[in-house]
């Protein structure tokens, strides 16, 4: 079956959008569901991060040959091949019989998301204009939003009227027809040149990365002993530095450290993950929230931890007008201070706030955050050259999965040492307060450093311009 030559960028971006719908669903569906599925799995209902977290972990692994996969085999073979190999792995995923063959499969997952978002995401890049580039993302971003409005709602009437299972195989129905589209609409895309592939550095990148995250998830948990995260993090370092020495002599690395040179992808990289970190901690802490913490059901914690996806949803059609009257830099200083601040507030939530308030402030983060994420994604290629595209991709696409990641495990030390500090039994909702104002804190430090960001940073992409002041006679 042969694609379309010239298709429309609209039905390019419905398609990806699709993919990345279906990952967002299955994310935000596990998360509310973890607490029941614990009971099954037998377990520990904090230990359950290591379902979220071992998905992102094979992200941070495989993400940065993405790009390098797609210019070789082509963009949309790598597209549908990932959308196969994540479905198999959801189908694997509702068969699992113990907590591990869960983790299992969930890596398997993992390595085809690892190449589906971010290869998506590069089939945007190559159809649209940087002049399209922010009414497309933000096009781009609507089905991928739904599915974390539909996520906690779903999930939890999943585990408590049918089997937990069924998060998973909802996922084949989605996956079969973006394979299909895919090989309809999308037209193979590859480059001309044929650089050869850093297996070397994949194998550094990725040993740094998984033994990093790994350690750091294990130790925020108390999983395994000092001895064994000591190692890991040992492990990491060493990796890491040795990936450091051979990314400088080699021509074209599986993630190249020279892109940071440009400073609207640095400041959008370096402020985004640590924005991320609070936006990864979220997934986990919320419905462990209201399910431990104030003893709700997990139909009724799905209920209330969607309403921030609705405000992320009404940004979309925002977002552009947003970003034309006060310009990136405006939008990533003021209103990343407000989203943080407004995620603070989180942690003075108890079992007796209304529900009404609780709406409002979960909708006026989910609004404020995405707009400020919206910027992010998009000020990242203002002033990337085409050509650069694949492997900025694949950078920013692994280090945000990274931060997500951190977000998962840095929250789940805090609640943990929350616990052990107070001698508290098990997570009360003052120990939730002190996780979200951790991770708040962290995130803070992203506006501030947003001030270095020049006035008119991607104003071909927003329109936004700034008068200069005019000089005193």
């Amino acid at each position: 079956m042969r694609a379309d030559p010239n298709p429309r960028p609209q039905t390019v971006l419905l398609i990806v959008a699709s993919a990345m719908f279906m990952e967002q669903l299955d994310g935000t569906v596990l998360a509310t569901a973890l607490p029941t599925m614990a009971r099954s799995f037998d377990a520990d209902p904090l230990r359950m991060n290591v379902a979220l977290t071992s998905y992102l972990l094979t992200l941070a692994m495989f993400i940065p040959a993405s790009g390098r996969i797609a210019d070789r085999f082509g963009s949309r073979s790598t597209f549908r091949f990932a959308i196969g190999l994540f479905t198999l792995g959801s189908v694997l995923c509702a068969q699992a019989p113990t907590l591990w063959a869960l983790v299992a499969a969930r890596m398997l997952q993992g390595a085809g998301g690892a190449m589906m978002s971010p290869v998506g995401r590069l089939v945007m890049l190559r159809v649209v204009s940087k002049a399209e580039l922010v009414k497309s993302m933000a096009w781009l971003m609507i089905p991928a939003t739904i599915g974390p409005i539909i996520g906690p709602p779903l999930g939890g009437f999943i585990v408590t009227y049918l089997d937990w299972r069924w998060i998973f195989y909802i996922n084949v129905p989605i996956g079969i027809l973006g394979i299909v589209l895919v090989t309809v609409f999308i037209a193979e895309m590859k480059e001309t040149s044929k650089t050869p592939f850093d297996l070397p550095g994949l194998a550094l990148a990725g040993t740094s990365l998984s033994c990093l995250m790994f350690g750091l998830e294990v130790g925020s948990r108390g999983a395994a002993s000092k001895l064994v995260v000591a190692a890991l993090a040992i492990t990491g370092l060493a990796a890491g530095a040795l990936y450091i020495w051979h990314a400088r002599r080699t021509p074209k690395p599986i993630l190249d450290f020279r892109l940071l040179r440009i400073e609207t992808f640095r400041l959008s990289w370096l402020c985004g993950s640590l924005s991320r970190i609070a936006v990864g901690a979220m997934p986990f802490l919320l419905p462990m929230m209201f399910q431990v913490g104030f003893g709700d059901s997990a139909a009724r914690s799905g209920l209330i931890t969607f309403a921030s996806s609705i405000g992320s949803l009404a940004m979309r059609t925002c977002a552009p007008w947003f970003l034309n009257r006060l310009g990136f830099r405006t939008v990533l200083i003021w209103i990343g201070a407000l989203a943080t601040a407004i995620l603070a507030v989180s942690a003075a939530f108890r079992p007796d706030w209304p529900l009404p308030l609780i709406y409002t402030v979960l909708i006026a983060n989910g609004f404020f955050q995405s707009l400020q994420f919206m910027a992010y994604n998009t000020i990242a290629y203002a002033d990337m050259p085409r050509e650069q595209m694949s492997a900025a991709t694949s950078f920013y696409t692994t280090f945000q999965q990274m931060s997500l990641t951190t977000g998962i495990a840095v929250s789940a030390a805090a609640l943990a040492a929350s616990v052990a500090i107070t001698g508290h039994s098990q997570p009360l909702p003052m120990d939730f307060s002190h996780a979200f104002l951790f991770v708040s804190a962290i995130s803070f430090l992203a506006p501030i450093l947003a001030t270095k960001l020049d006035r008119n940073a991607g104003a071909e992409m927003s329109g936004h311009t700034t008068r200069p002041v005019a000089a005193k006679a």
